[in-house]
């Protein structure tokens, strides 16, 4: 028997599908079927690990027949292995839904093998009902729980930034808390400077974690129910809604203050600055829970990634096709990046600069104050606007 039809048979004996294999090895489903298809053939770790998972030899799987092993399969020793998640090797090998593990030798099993193509090998009849049962995908790798902690830490560094900036205008020279104080200046840029740094301690962490879950995780089974996805969608609505409502609670608190109390910057501007922290931190959370469920969109961005690694050995229309892709999506990043790092340069020197040349010339300190947070909005509308036009060139391009 070839590699292609070991693999097969060996899937099949456990009642697995590709997608559930990829997810034991950390490779794509894709990968799967390209050895299954004889297009690609996996790396040494990768067999090393087939071998542990199915204990099997390396020359049976590569060379032998693993229905006629010539080193004696432990029929088992496999069969434990399969049923207590660990392997010969002693590394634990977590085990997907759905298997079977049937007490007949590998020889009378012929007639189970799994096709090439990618679909569940279908459970005996007398397979008990509570097996059956347990063939519902579930979360082996959890992804959930690191979809969430990587939620919270994005939401919480954005919120701790603009609570940074919230947080310094406690301190303008006008109405700060402290009084007509020298350490004024410096509380301000202290509070701003500390808000960065939180902000960026969560940031970028978060970035990396996902990017080294992605890179061990290319391919998740969607275990997700319509329940689940329907409870994500409503609360997105709930935390967009409340989002909004506390946006327009500062907005009000801001037009109070300065039309009943004639305060219109200090203290005022930063209770509206600091509820839309929370508003924004409503919005990417949420949001980010309910992408989570998008596992479709997940495992299409790391074809993309396998995708970009195999151009080397694709035919030269693809190659150029995919450089083309490639060239218009890294320049939307570069056009909506330079957008908005103007944006925050701009409401930066609205902020410091505007209020104090307002203040030397006698004019209201608080005007620019008031108004410094308008150039994020604008960037993010002109980054909108330049992503379609874009996204148009591109689809102009591929059309050539």
């Amino acid at each position: 028997m070839s590699f292609r039809e070991n693999l097969q048979y060996l899937r099949g004996t456990r009642n697995m599908t590709q997608e559930q294999l990829a997810m034991l090895l950390g490779v794509s489903r894709q990968a799967i079927s390209k050895w299954e298809s004889e297009k690609a053939y996996p790396e040494m770790d990768k067999l090393l690990m087939i071998c542990d998972l199915f204990d099997v030899t390396l020359d049976d799987l590569v060379m032998g027949d693993v229905r006629r092993p010539r080193s004696g399969m432990r029929g088992s020793t496999a069969g434990m292995s399969a049923i207590s998640g660990t392997t010969k090797t002693g590394v634990a090998v977590p085990q997907p839904a759905g298997f079977a593990v049937s007490s007949s030798s590998p020889r009378n099993q012929t007639e189970s093998s799994a096709s090439a193509e990618d679909a569940p090998t279908m459970l005996h009849a007398d397979t008990p009902a509570a097996t059956r049962h347990s063939a519902v995908p579930q979360d082996m790798v959890g992804y959930d729980r690191h979809m969430k902690i990587h939620a919270w830490l994005v939401a919480l560094g954005v919120a701790a930034i603009i609570l940074g900036v919230a947080a310094s205008l406690l301190f303008d020279s006008e109405n700060s808390i402290i009084g007509h104080s020298p350490m004024n200046g410096f509380l301000t840029a202290a509070m701003v400077m500390l808000g960065v740094i939180v902000g960026c301690a969560l940031l970028i962490p978060a970035g990396v974690m996902h990017g080294d879950f992605q890179r061990r995780h290319p391919y998740i089974q969607d275990f997700y129910t319509d329940d689940d996805k329907s409870r994500a969608a409503i609360e997105n609505g709930i935390g967009t809604a409340a989002g909004v409502g506390l946006i327009m609670v500062g907005v009000g608190v801001t037009v109070y203050c300065n039309e009943m109390l004639g305060i219109n910057d200090g203290w005022p501007i930063s209770i509206m600055l600091a509820l839309a922290a929370v508003a924004v931190f409503c919005f990417i959370f949420t949001s980010m829970r309910l992408n989570r469920t998008k596992l479709a969109k997940y495992n299409r961005e790391s074809e993309e990634r396998n995708a970009e690694d195999d151009s080397e050995n694709s035919p030269q229309s693809t190659q150029s096709t995919n450089a083309t892709d490639k060239y218009y999506d890294k320049l939307a990043g570069a056009v909506c990046g330079i957008i908005m790092l103007t944006a925050t340069v701009v409401a930066l020197l609205m902020l410091f600069v505007g209020v104090n040349v307002n203040a030397a010339h006698g004019g209201n300190p608080g005007f620019w104050g008031a108004i410094f947070w308008i150039p994020w909005p604008i960037g993010g509308v002109l980054c909108g606007i330049a992503s379609t036009v874009i996204q148009l060139l591109k689809i102009r391009a591929g059309r050539r």
